[in-house]
């Protein structure tokens, strides 16, 4: 009951913004920016609470699935409200607040409370911050491709201010690849350190594959600055990595957790 409050509270705040952008509500956008925030703002506090509830149980980290998919909403409903207070990526806003509504919906069975030192817990939470601003970028970038085919089209409507400039919406693509990135290196890194007996944990294919997507995102960044890619050759690469990301964590997770029963740690 209490994540269908947050999810109602993102999907209201994403609708006042996505109006915000439309032309024909020009005379009242002040306050639908102002309801987009409201309600925005309220649905992180309620976020914040779940999520709070969903990864310590008595006093000790637990990440299931669920509890993962939460975690990643909120840091993608965080960036949304940060990025609307730029009036030009409010349409970007609305579509980054669907979707972390919707990953309040992802099934999954509740962790337990396992005691585990704050390397490991520094290895879990930088997972899924990177994941988190690269699931944000996967927004961008499907928006840069929508926006990239109406320009070539030719289609012009009202819809066409839902999008920011598409040389803005390139920039914050490749501003995001880079910080989930390091983001990346940073959780692999860690995993290799700190995790004991990746055979035995089930981790080696996770970790196989989150290797592959760190090399289509690097590839895309050199591609990028020696190379100057952009436009679909760029968007499709980074769908391709970031495909590949979510195979490693949430495909990996739920056949272990909900098929196999077994758990990562």
């Amino acid at each position: 009951m209490f994540q269908i409050t947050i999810l109602l509270l993102y999907l209201l705040a994403a609708v006042a913004f996505a109006l915000h952008r439309l032309p024909a509500n020009a005379a009242r956008k002040g306050t639908m920016a102002t309801a987009g925030f409201v309600f925005s703002i309220a649905g992180l506090l309620s976020h914040g609470q779940s999520l709070a509830q969903l990864l310590f149980v008595d006093g000790n980290l637990a990440v299931s699935l669920s509890g993962a998919a939460v975690l990643v909403g909120f840091e993608m409903a965080l960036i949304a409200v940060i990025a609307a207070l730029r009036e030009p990526l409010r349409g970007m806003s609305a579509a980054m607040l669907v979707l972390a509504a919707l990953f309040l919906l992802i099934p999954g069975t509740p962790g337990s409370g396992a005691v585990i030192g704050w390397q490991m817990q520094s290895h879990v939470l930088v997972s899924l911050a990177a994941y988190g601003l690269l699931a944000v970028g996967a927004i961008i970038a499907v928006f840069a491709l929508v926006q990239d085919r109406r320009l070539g089209s030719g289609t012009v409507t009202p819809a066409n201010q839902l999008f920011a400039p598409l040389q803005t919406t390139e920039a914050l693509l490749f501003g995001i690849t880079a910080a989930g990135f390091v983001g990346l290196v940073l959780s692999i890194l860690s995993g290799v350190v700190f995790v004991e007996d990746l055979f035995g944990q089930h981790l080696v294919h996770k970790t196989g594959l989150s290797f592959l997507a760190l090399i289509l995102f690097g590839v895309l960044l050199v591609g990028r600055q020696y190379a100057g890619w952009r436009g679909h050759r760029a968007v499709y690469l980074y769908l391709w990595g970031f495909a590949v990301l979510c195979l490693a964590y949430f495909g990996s997770r739920y056949i272990l957790e909900e098929v196999l029963g077994r758990s990562w740690s």
